[in-house]
């Protein structure tokens, strides 16, 4: 069966949302590693995480991102850390760094995705990106809303209203594993987020979605720095 993956980072480690093609099947699937996802085998694997870093300045396609989005949403799209900050044992260590080398450091938001993105960054080559691509969640709602200010995803409303624009725009009944794992090892966001990535690599295997920017740099590993949506 050919399938493909949702993934995004949460506190037990990665929740992926498997969709199979054709039958229409959809699972929620924890993994404490990167490594335990079925994602050698998936045709298309989406992730909400950064894959090509910058050796300074912001990236290119988080300026666009934010662009995209409206007022009140565009700090969901922040700055991930710089290449060299992957070295760093700290936050403090990677601002001061940040500091002495460009005159700004990361936010705290940033560095808490670093062990994530590390991960990542050690498991993926250049190669990986035709079948692993980078996904931002709020691109891909805002676009099914016809770039409408939506909520964040706190209140049970705000994640249904979510929920109904996935299943209006095709994707099979994903609600029932929404509370499937324990919170404190995977939340309903890292759920409804994970499907939205899983929608949207299901768009990117067949050639419909879209990225940014439309002809994206490399950073120094040979990794594009973009975001499909």
């Amino acid at each position: 069966m050919t399938f493909v993956l949702g993934v995004d980072g949460c506190r037990a480690g990665w929740l992926a949302v498997r969709l199979d093609l054709g039958g229409c099947g959809i699972e929620a699937l924890l993994a404490e590693y990167w490594a335990a996802l079925p994602w050698r085998q998936a045709a298309m694997i989406a992730v909400d995480m950064p894959l090509g870093l910058a050796d300074a300045g912001p990236r290119d396609c988080d300026i666009a991102a934010r662009g995209l989005l409206p007022p009140g949403r565009k700090s969901s799209v922040f700055p991930p850390p710089r290449r060299y900050m992957l070295a760093c044992a700290n936050w403090q260590a990677a601002q001061d760094l940040g500091r002495a080398r460009e005159g700004t450091g990361i936010s705290k938001q940033a560095w808490n995705i670093t062990d994530k993105i590390r991960e990542l960054d050690e498991a993926l080559d250049p190669a990986d990106q035709t079948r692993v691509r980078e996904v931002h969640p709020e691109l891909v709602f805002h676009r099914l809303n016809d770039w409408q200010a939506l909520p964040p995803k706190r209140r049970l409303e705000d994640q249904e209203a979510r929920l109904a624009l996935l299943q209006r725009a095709g994707l099979p009944e994903i609600a029932p594993w929404l509370d499937h794992f324990p919170r404190q090892a995977a939340g309903r966001d890292d759920v409804i987020d994970a499907a939205a990535c899983a929608y949207t690599a299901q768009r990117l295997l067949a050639g419909a979605a879209e990225r940014l920017p439309a002809t994206p740099p490399r950073d120094s590993r040979g990794l594009r720095m973009e975001i499909c949506y």
